[in-house]
């Protein structure tokens, strides 16, 4: 009898711990613009294998591309409200919350990828992140979208001069529409899943992102030139809900941190290896590809710095961060 009572006991207490174990099991939302087979889109993949695989299939993420849970703005207001859970997004985004933010919207701020690992990761990207905080959202690491590209269905663009006049599709703050400005373009705020529509439909002449974003998303199709420029590099940023975050264990949270930033060196990987590979897709698709001469590509810097100028005032303390950082790397 003393026995059976033991052996009862002891399945108590196992159903009891099996319990605890199926309580803390959860399920997070993984939400992003970019479609399936776009590098940010492999990342997020990679980190819900990571976050299983860590957790012992106790944390589970799944991954909504493609702008199918809304676009940016509407998905950074679900993640404060913690109906969801994560997300990546480009980092100049979060000037609408964090102003400093700002900085990585700024034209030609990085020269190379390197440059922009170096920064992002050390304490001046640590930093900024941290700033998000009190706005109800952790920063866990960046990847990266790389640097943007300008496509157009009017003409080809081999001088700065042939940019004016185009309607161009922008980043809903106030650097991106004002660089465009002073240029001579028109430009257009518009969320990235409208985009598409908005070429195919002439409401826009053109847009400008990475390589990457415009073959997975099939703007060949609506698009006819393509300028590389390299204006301007995006890193990426994932983000966590705060209130989300709040619930979790130490052990659960330290799973999502070490599973972001290995996702972050995967994804840049990734990402920079097809970058040829994009061009020559593109080209195969039937993009016409210019370059500016270097002669004109000093003139788009000219034209861009007064811009540069005017937004770096508001957040003087941290340009000087990140020029102070940069001036490290390049030494």
């Amino acid at each position: 009898m003393k026995r059976l009572m033991i052996k009862t006991l002891v399945a108590v207490a196992a159903l009891a711990v099996a319990g605890v174990a199926a309580a803390q099991e959860r399920t997070f939302k993984f939400g992003l613009q970019n479609p399936k087979g776009h590098p940010l889109e492999m990342g997020a993949v990679k980190f819900a294998e990571l976050v299983a695989a860590k957790s012992g299939g106790k944390l589970k993420v799944n991954v909504f591309a493609g702008g199918v849970l809304g676009g940016d703005a509407a998905n950074v207001s679900a993640l404060q409200g913690g109906t969801l859970e994560i997300m990546m997004l480009n980092s100049g985004i979060l000037a609408s919350q964090v102003k400093d933010f700002e900085v990585f919207d700024f034209p030609f701020m990085f020269a190379s990828g390197k440059e922009a690992d170096a920064v992002v990761d050390g304490p001046f990207g640590q930093k900024l992140h941290a700033k998000l905080t009190d706005k109800g959202i952790i920063g866990l690491a960046y990847t990266e979208l790389g640097f943007r590209n300008l496509t157009n269905s009017k003409k080809p663009i081999n001088t700065v001069e042939d940019i004016a006049g185009l309607k161009l599709r922008v980043i809903p703050n106030a650097i991106n529409i004002d660089w465009v400005k002073a240029l001579g373009a028109n430009p257009t705020p518009m969320a990235f899943p409208e985009v598409y529509a908005g070429l195919e439909q002439k409401a826009i002449d053109g847009q400008e992102n990475p390589l990457s974003v415009i073959l997975a998303n099939k703007f060949f199709e609506v698009q006819k030139h393509l300028a590389l420029t390299n204006h301007q590099y995006n890193p990426q940023s994932i983000i966590f809900s705060k209130k989300v975050w709040d619930s979790l264990t130490d052990a659960d949270r330290k799973v999502l941190q070490d599973a972001a930033r290995e996702t972050s060196v995967y994804q840049r990987q990734v990402n920079r290896s097809k970058s040829a590979d994009d061009l020559a897709e593109l080209k195969k698709a039937g993009m016409q590809a210019t370059e500016l001469s270097p002669a004109e590509q000093a003139k788009l810097r000219d034209k861009l710095k007064p811009v540069i100028d005017k937004h770096g005032a508001a957040i003087a303390g941290t340009v000087a961060e990140l020029q102070a950082e940069l001036a490290k790397v390049r030494k």
